[in-house]
């Protein structure tokens, strides 16, 4: 069932979001070479800690972390331990937090020391799918608008969208209907109602789609082994048109 938010709440998840945002901001200006991805795990819980919020992933499902730091080839939900960042490496840091019951998820991809140019491209085109799918999410849209323009920039550049994994609705719980996909086709899906609160979260590969998991059931990888990005907005669709919350 989708969950329409009133002003009130859309308030709330502002305030939940430009926490998140802060946090997610000052977790990526640390990720360098040397830096291991345990030490900016430990940073965002504490950080989000001491902003009077709770972790979002901590123990959600059996996930051991607080943040997902997923490298190179892993997609999403990579695990945080000791493996040192190297300079050239693709880092995706997807977050989530919990303030006065209203959840809040985000994720961005940077960089770690200077990479090749086509990996450049790649977190660029990612970051360029989520905003062009939160241009689509108006009032009087459909879902499938919004996945139709993730998946039209992806594959202008030659890359490929993810479709083993979606956005979702967000809200007193992390993950609320609808799905939403990064692909589709403009013109289906649900009408798009005020009110409505989802994140979009484009995964982005620079080879084929295709994806799996290893055996610790949790960090999603693709399956040529190319590299991979992911940047993640929680947005509200409002009659003003779509506000991102999770913003300073």
């Amino acid at each position: 069932m989708i969950r329409l938010k009133s002003a009130a709440d859309i308030g709330h998840l502002r305030v939940s979001g430009a926490k998140l945002a802060e946090v997610l901001r000052q977790v990526g200006e640390m990720v360098s070479p040397g830096v291991t991805t345990l030490e900016l795990d430990r940073a965002a819980e504490l950080r989000i800690r001491e902003l009077g919020a709770k972790p979002a992933f901590l123990h959600y499902g059996g996930y051991p972390a607080t943040l997902c730091v997923s490298v190179n080839e892993q997609v999403i939900h990579g695990i945080p331990g000791h493996r040192v960042l190297n300079s050239g490496d693709v880092v995706s840091l997807d977050l989530g937090l919990i303030y006065e019951g209203y959840y809040a998820d985000s994720a961005i991809t940077v960089a770690c020391g200077p990479v090749v140019s086509q990996d450049e491209k790649l977190i660029e085109t990612t970051r360029r799918s989520l905003y062009a799918g939160i241009d689509a999410a108006h009032v009087g849209a459909r879902l499938g608008d919004i996945g139709h323009a993730v998946q039209q920039v992806a594959e202008s550049q030659g890359m490929s969208v993810v479709r083993d994994y979606v956005g979702h609705g967000v809200g007193k719980d992390l993950h609320e209907d609808p799905e939403v996909p990064n692909y589709g086709s403009a013109g289906t899906g649900i009408t798009l109602k005020e009110g409505l609160v989802i994140a979009i979260e484009p995964m982005v590969n620079a080879g084929s789609s295709a994806v799996r998991v290893l055996n610790d059931d949790w960090t999603v990888v693709t399956v040529d082994g190319h590299k991979s990005s992911h940047f993640e907005h929680t947005i509200a669709v409002t009659a003003q048109g779509p506000v991102i919350l999770t913003q300073l």
